[in-house]
């Protein structure tokens, strides 16, 4: 049985990443897959395919996974690490005696339970004291009609309350202003919208590299120059090298030594890598990891189905996300970098091969599986694939950080 799992990030009010949610294909409202309730089925589908991948998936933070009100009653949780896990009791759950006592049994075996688009009804007053978060969707429940319930919650003692489906930055500052703890949503893969005249100087060189990376030619001369006249960036370059990913034979005596020892290929693809990391060092973290979960799962799909543009999949995942991280349209970038036309179609999501990878992978990271199973189809991918590429993009991304 294989498990489809993306995961969807969870931060803090300071815009850190505190932990995922995962999100199931086999399961209503993508939660966790129904097994048999025989114990030993369970614990045997659990270790072979879920625990020993959990840390893996949530990059070692902590994961939220809905659960279904029978797998509740059969204290299917309790077959998880405590210390991993946060266990969402899914909004149609039935407040019922036996549903909490099956909670009220995984609180005090030491799990923390968390209450999934919240609405308040007398009947889950006995819930709130043994959770510690509250979700709340803000598109179904509007930040200006929760006022009086989020003060109610606020007053609970060990309470923490989530906004989900924050979608752009101001449902982000208004939800920090009323007191939300923690947020979840795409609102950092959107551009804010501020009033610049002009890209300061540091992006400037880094848009110019940009352009001189992505030349038909390169000239490791030129690039190299403008590493040596940028600290931060001659040591991202080095450190990358040292990672372990590549094999180092001889020490590096200069910064165009290291390009040329990378060759042509790689330093088009990891010098755009550290040139995004670089370019997003003020934004949310998680917007330079998803880039790069996206760079390499878009290339891991290509090289099955189009294997001739797996490098322009690489750089289209990469730059997917390149609007928000200079918060301007994307129109005006994807004219401005020297790419192919291929990237730049998928860039401006024009009909093409690169297009429906780069869908596919939005669909599938989303927990979107109907469009996901469509996108796979379209572009005659096995969809059995999916789960295993998406764990390798994600360990990929991980290597890159150390």
């Amino acid at each position: 049985m294989k498990v489809y799992t993306a995961r969807q990030a969870i931060f803090n009010r300071k815009q850190q990443v505190v932990a995922y949610e995962l999100l199931f294909r086999d399961g209503q409202n993508n939660a966790f897959p129904n097994v048999e309730s025989n114990q030993a089925t369970a614990k045997l589908m659990l270790d072979s395919q879920f625990n020993q991948g959990l840390k893996a998936i949530t990059s070692g933070k902590k994961a939220l996974i809905n659960f279904p009100e029978q797998a509740l009653l059969d204290q299917l949780p309790s077959l998880l690490p405590a210390d991993l896990v946060i266990i969402e009791i899914l909004e149609d759950v039935r407040p019922s005696e036996q549903v909490y006592q099956a909670c009220l049994s995984l609180f005090q075996q030491g799990y923390k339970l968390a209450l999934d688009d919240f609405e308040y009804q007398s009947a889950w007053q006995p819930f709130l004291k043994i959770c510690r978060l509250v979700k709340i969707d803000i598109m179904a429940t509007p930040l200006n009609t929760i006022g009086p319930l989020i003060l109610k919650l606020k007053a609970l003692p060990k309470m923490k309350i989530l906004a989900e489906k924050v979608e752009t930055y101001e449902e982000f500052e208004q939800a920090k202003k009323m007191g939300f703890d923690f947020f979840q949503g795409y609102f950092f893969c959107k551009p804010e919208i501020v009033e610049q005249n002009d890209i300061d100087n540091n992006r400037s060189t880094i848009l110019a590299l940009y352009k001189e990376v992505l030349k038909a030619d390169l000239n490791y001369c030129t690039i190299s120059e403008y590493f040596e006249h940028d600290t931060a960036l001659a040591y991202k370059l080095l450190r990358f090298i040292n990672s372990g990913l590549f094999p180092l034979n001889d020490p590096i005596d200069s910064l165009k030594q290291a390009l040329i020892y990378l060759g042509e290929e790689q330093v088009k693809k990891f010098v755009c890598l550290i040139l995004t990391a670089h370019l997003a060092q003020n934004k949310p973290s998680e917007l330079t990891e998803l880039s790069i979960i996206r760079a390499r799962f878009c290339e891991l799909v290509a090289l099955k189905v189009a294997p001739a543009s797996s490098g322009s999949a690489f750089l289209l995942g990469l730059f997917s996300l390149i609007d928000a991280i200079l918060d301007k349209p994307m129109d005006d970038i994807a004219h401005s970098l020297p790419i192919n036309e291929d990237v730049q179609a998928g860039l401006l999501a024009k009909p093409g091969v690169l297009t429906t990878i780069l869908n596919l992978i939005k669909a599938y990271e989303s927990g979107s599986w109907w469009a996901s199973k469509k996108a796979c189809q379209q572009a005659r991918l096995a969809e059995d694939a999916l789960p295993q590429y998406y764990q390798q993009a994600i360990a990929w991304a991980d290597a890159y950080k150390q």
